[in-house]
């Protein structure tokens, strides 16, 4: 087989402050953006890596989540616990220092955790958990 990750989601609630994190703090292209009905999805990526996107979607798109759901989501956004992400750089204090100085909102500082990865984490601007391992 030949499997690979095309897109993952990750929920967003400020069009605006979500494409200047992705865009401007963490480097990612742009390859769509789209609104529809006082609706926003923002499709982001890595250069060089076309085929692997993060779609950045309004978390009350489903028509099916209620609004007590939609509550619930937005309070575990606010928290850090609805959604995770990790991504990889081959520097990490490098990049985490590049993060800080853009005034992202850091959870963990570098480093080396006792399962044999060294990483950091911080949050997106919708509470998103995200965490950055050093590749080695």
């Amino acid at each position: 087989m030949d499997i690979t990750i095309h897109n993952a989601f990750l929920p967003q609630t400020d069009p605006a402050a979500t494409l200047t994190f992705y865009r401007d703090v963490l480097g990612f292209e742009v390859r769509n953006d789209v609104g529809y009905n006082g609706m926003h999805w923002i499709t982001v990526g890595p250069s060089g890596q076309p085929g692997t996107s993060i779609v950045l979607f309004p978390p009350g798109a489903d028509p099916g989540v209620t609004d007590e759901e939609r509550r619930t989501i937005t309070e575990m956004m606010a928290k850090g616990t609805f959604a995770i992400i990790t991504l990889a750089t081959a520097n990490l204090d490098e990049t985490f220092g590049r993060l800080q100085a853009a005034g992202i909102e850091v959870v963990q500082e570098p480093i080396e955790q006792p399962y044999g990865v060294r990483d950091a984490a911080f949050r997106d601007p919708s509470g998103n958990l995200i965490r950055m391992n050093e590749v080695r």
